[in-house]
């Protein structure tokens, strides 16, 4: 998997080019092409996030870089293996994996204020 930190006038261009949405957005995942099931190491594809959006989310979110930079990149991963969020129910389950994964590495979960959002009949 390669990996990339950048700008957000880099990843801009990058979502314009890949997905036609003129803006910066904070993460970027490229799946690989399919490899051959000989080789032991796979390639998932790329992740690129854009250090300024990043940063800038996670103040206004009142979270650390550090955590932030770990969801995003974990959130990355799971675009490259497939997970979505164009759906409800799919967010859903992207989320909740997410979430898991965070706390299995004694990391804040993300989406807590979200969930409890929602519990207490909020958006």
């Amino acid at each position: 998997m390669g990996y990339l930190l950048t700008g957000d006038e880099a990843i801009r261009a990058l979502n314009r080019q890949w997905r036609g949405i003129d803006k910066p957005t904070n993460v970027l995942s490229f799946p690989a092409a399919v490899t051959a099931p000989s080789i032991s190491a796979k390639f998932f594809g790329d992740i690129v996030i854009a250090y300024e959006t990043l940063k800038r989310n996670a103040t206004m979110k009142n979270r650390i870089f550090l955590h932030h930079l770990a969801h995003l990149t974990i959130h990355g991963f799971l675009h490259l293996i497939g997970y979505g969020h164009e759906v409800d129910a799919e967010a859903d389950e992207m989320e909740a994996l997410e979430s898991k994964i965070m706390m299995r590495m004694n990391l804040p979960d993300p989406w807590l204020g979200r969930h409890l959002d929602r519990e207490l009949g909020g958006a």
